[in-house]
């Protein structure tokens, strides 16, 4: 049997895509079967997230995370390497190292389709090469930042991680929920604003989703009102966040987008939150429509699960924030902090650590905060700490099983009761806007797409169990999905609609015909006619990937009642931390505990980048 039918029967066994398999055909023949082996595996890594694939797990072992191994030993055993990986790859003309204009890069032992490798190497130059230091007057910077923070007995991070960033072309701050990433870049804004000699700024927020945009407007609006500015201070300062895709002037049916290095960005100082969610791809644009002169600063936790595509630029980065910062680093944010700061060990990337900060205090969850206490448990893989969280009875989170056809009745009715006020709200034809917060309080998440603990499967067992209690009235859904009360999330971009993967709207008629309502950035709502919008589903259950961006009073995570690869440590804590005052957990122990000490992997050669 060729390996061309192979990767075929592969598949149609829903091991591959038709994608991986067409990609391995193109890149090499029959007559070179282990060529087209790993170009498929290459690909198909490609698609569950990761940047490359090292010679190593080129075995039966790995293929397909040990599904289907004796198929999985006939591709390999047909792929028939007389030598070994490296010399195999290396005589199609379709591989080459760094030089060379080939499908695929073999860069030492890690194979990489060339479009990951080159977005790699421009991303590692970036925040390697590119980070400047920036010369100010310390003597002006001690007294704003003197200004701006209050003096604490105990080093304040947040100072130290403003320090960093005024000081550095390309700055990444890292922290927690409650750790003070917005109330931090206000008050770095405002001293960049008093440090700039009246010269104005152009300074730009954006994050990766509207939703994500939204909460950047509202709370960075906010700390911005408590500072001690004066009028024009404060009319330098940006009132609004756009997405990442607005930014960069994506055009509708196009991968093209209108900034890029032949026409960079106008602005001086870019601020990105939520930069967990970035993924390799994007930064890479980011970056590279960038001018030469402006700062980038980047806020998000490291800890969250990594980009739904490929990469986990943050993760790896940060990789380093713990290392410390160099001698000279450490004695230049000491002498503009006040604070005594230890310097690190080694030289092992510091240009990059020296750009880095963590945040370290939460200041939203305390001792008394059940909440803040399982997030620290489940990022520790403390499966024991996380029993005792549960047994000591706090009020903010409860956990049912879900094991039984009953365990899984109540899940459903209890999610019916957390989205009644919104819809109860709708029957009493209030503003758009009234409904939309009422309905953004509660948000059931999942980990899966499909089955009855995935996305689809949950969002028609919810629909039909409001049916039930008359909170919305569905028409024959074959004849049409929409109904009065319909949440949907945006899952394809329209730059010309100003909507965006990952937007939340509802379906409300307001008199004038059924028009879906959402919340922009700005603040303002907007509606569009239900026939104009791009790709969409329907939303009262979501996965956790998509809520990245988000908070909500009351989130509810329900876990699959089979442990699946994708339930992680980080899908379990970036679920935990959307919750603001209430998390409802809905789960078997077993999977929640497996997941605990499962930490998802994300295969890239960054961190090697900048050794």
């Amino acid at each position: 049997m060729k390996m061309s039918e192979l990767l075929q029967q592969a598949v149609e066994q829903k091991l591959l895509r038709a994608l991986d398999a067409q990609f391995a055909m193109i890149i090499a023949g029959d007559e070179q079967p282990a060529v087209m082996l790993a170009a498929a595996l290459v690909s198909h890594d490609a698609g569950e997230g990761h940047v490359c694939i090292p010679l190593s797990r080129l075995t039966p072992e790995f293929c397909f995370a040990g599904r289907q191994p004796d198929f999985a030993e006939q591709l390999f055993s047909l792929a028939a390497l007389k030598s070994g990986w490296r010399e195999a790859l290396l005589a199609s003309e379709a591989v080459s190292e760094h030089e060379g204009a080939t499908p695929l890069k073999l860069i030492g032992e890690r194979l990489y389709l060339n479009r990951m490798w080159q977005n790699e190497v421009s991303v590692a130059r970036f925040f390697g090469e590119e980070n400047r230091a920036i010369t100010l007057d310390g003597t002006q910077v001690i007294h704003v930042l003197n200004q701006l923070f209050e003096p604490m007995a105990d080093i304040d991070w947040q100072k130290v991680a403003a320090a960093v960033a005024l000081t550095r072309r390309i700055s990444v701050i890292s922290g927690g929920p409650g750790t003070g990433k917005t109330t931090t870049v206000a008050k770095l804004l405002a001293a960049l604003v008093q440090l700039s000699d009246d010269k104005p700024l152009r300074i730009q927020l954006a994050a990766p989703t509207g939703k994500a945009a939204a909460r950047l407007t509202e709370s960075l609006g906010s700390a911005l009102r408590r500072l001690p500015l004066d009028d024009a201070q404060k009319a330098a300062l940006p009132n609004d966040a756009c997405t990442l895709h607005r930014l960069l002037g994506a055009q509708p049916n196009s991968q093209r987008l209108r900034y890029h290095a032949g026409n960079p960005l106008h602005l001086d100082v870019l601020v990105v939150d939520e930069a967990s969610m970035v993924d390799l791809p994007m930064m890479a644009k980011l970056i590279n429509a960038m001018p030469a002169h402006a700062r980038v600063i980047f806020l998000g936790d490291r800890d969250q699960l990594a980009s739904v595509e490929a990469g986990a630029v943050l993760g790896d980065i940060c990789h380093f924030v713990t290392r410390g910062y160099s001698p000279e680093r450490a004695a230049e944010l000491s002498h503009l902090t006040g604070y005594s700061l230890p310097a690190g060990e080694g030289s092992q990337a510091s240009v990059l650590r020296d750009g880095l900060c963590l945040l370290q205090k939460s200041y939203r969850f305390d001792s008394k905060s059940g909440i803040g206490q399982l997030a620290f448990a489940v990022n520790a893989s403390d499966v024991k700490q996380a029993r005792e969280v549960f047994s000591k009875g706090f009020g903010d989170i409860s956990k049912q099983p879900l094991r039984e056809t009953e365990d899984y009745a109540r899940m459903i009715a209890d999610t019916v009761e957390g989205y009644r006020p919104y819809l109860e709200l709708m029957r009493s034809h209030v503003d758009p806007a009234v409904i939309l917060d009422a309905f953004g309080r509660y948000q059931l998440l999942c980990a899966l797409r499909e089955g009855p603990f995935g996305v689809s499967g949950l969002n028609n067992r919810i629909e039909l169990a409001l049916i039930q209690k008359r909170l919305i009235e569905r028409p024959n859904p074959t004849v049409s999905r929409w109904y009065n009360g319909r949440p949907i999330m945006i899952s394809r971009n329209d730059s010309s609609l100003g909507l965006f993967n990952g937007d939340i709207g509802i379906a409300l008629d307001m008199g004038e015909g059924l028009r879906v309502w959402f919340p922009m950035p700005d603040g303002n709502i907007k509606s569009v006619q239900p026939s104009r919008l791009p790709g969409h589903e329907t939303a009262f259950a979501m996965t956790v990937h998509k809520s990245q961006g988000s908070e909500f009073e009351h989130a509810a995570l329900v876990l699959p009642n089979q442990y699946t690869a994708v339930v992680t440590r980080e899908l379990v804590y970036t679920a935990i931390t959307r919750a603001r005052n209430q998390l409802s957990l809905y789960a078997d122990d077993r999977v929640l505990e497996k997941a605990i000490v499962t930490k998802t992997e994300r295969r890239s050669g960054l961190m090697e980048s900048f050794s």
